[in-house]
């Protein structure tokens, strides 16, 4: 009973770990969502902040200026991600894939510039690294707790402001919200803006907290598994979290199974427990979770009309 019990709290702490940066990214593109952009450079956005993120943490010596490289490098990405889709009108999910692109390649020639190390950064140790505050064995850095905190105020924002009202107005009916004189691309840029700061951190995350250095496309794919998060909520906070969780759960009990025998079957092949998570987001975008229904401007460029 002891082990069992031992084992429940080891994997509950690890779906923590590894959902947080699935939760920054995921309530950060809600933002984007919300407001009809739709923001498949996630992932781009992310890796790049990693990169920036333990960049800076290395040469700097301090985790805090790495945090702040990271959203840096982010919200730079996002004003890209902006200025092609809002300012040119430009194909939304083109524009994201771009990105991504980009990034995976842009941290590659800068790593290998900067500190030859076949793209990666130098290790993190002491200062360079944000540490556990309360429980060392755990894990729980600042920013598990700000990922935590960001779901009630992604909620909030959302739901209970006039930002949040006009997010959601303009992502519905973007006409509505231009006659009633509101910028829709003011409010378009400010939605990207606030995706990219917490992508900025999820990235962060990944390379100064979880671990201690940046490593070729470290994200691997995390930022798609946010955006389906956010299909799989429906566009909701609250869900989506959850989503997040599920599939931080499943990456949590992946890593315990790795070595482990099973009767009548043996040990698990560590490949198939390394696809479980995009398996599971492919059976869940596949039509598992019902209908689930964009705002209605997503993807849509909008031209004020004179």
């Amino acid at each position: 009973m002891t082990d069992l019990l031992l084992f429940v709290l080891l994997t509950l702490a690890a779906t923590l770990r590894v959902a947080t940066p699935l939760i920054l990214c995921a309530m950060g593109g809600l933002f984007s969502e919300k407001a009809g952009i739709i923001d498949v450079g996630l992932e781009g956005k992310m890796l790049v902040a990693a990169f920036f993120g333990a960049a800076a943490a290395s040469v700097a010596g301090s985790a805090w200026a790495g945090v702040g490289a990271a959203i840096l490098a982010a919200e730079a990405f996002a004003l890209l991600h902006g200025f092609a889709c809002i300012t040119h009108r430009g194909n939304q999910v083109v524009s994201g894939v771009a990105l991504n692109i980009v990034a995976a390649g842009l941290t590659v020639v800068l790593g290998n510039a900067w500190f030859g190390r076949g793209g990666q950064t130098p290790p993190l140790v002491g200062e360079q690294r944000l540490r556990p505050l309360l429980l060392p064995d755990a894990g729980d850095n600042i920013l598990v707790y700000a990922a935590l905190a960001s779901v009630p105020l992604t909620w909030w924002l959302i739901a209970r402001t006039r930002f949040g009202l006009r997010l959601r107005a303009v992502g519905e009916m973007p006409l509505a919200v231009d006659t009633a004189g509101v910028s829709v691309p003011g409010l378009r840029y400010r939605a990207v803006l606030l995706c990219g700061l917490f992508a900025g951190l999820a990235g962060a995350y990944l390379s100064i907290a979880q671990s201690a250095g940046f490593s070729r496309d470290m994200t691997a794919g995390q930022g798609f598994i946010a955006l389906a998060a956010i299909i799989f909520g429906k566009w909701r906070p609250l869900p989506a979290f959850g989503a997040c969780l599920l599939f931080g759960l499943l990456d949590a009990v992946a890593i315990r199974l790795q070595g482990v025998r099973i009767p009548g079957l043996g040990e698990v092949p560590v490949q198939l427990i390394q696809a479980l998570p995009y398996l599971l987001t492919v059976f869940l975008l596949a039509g598992f979770i019902g209908r689930a229904v964009a705002p209605r401007a997503a993807g849509i460029p909008y031209q004020k009309e004179h």
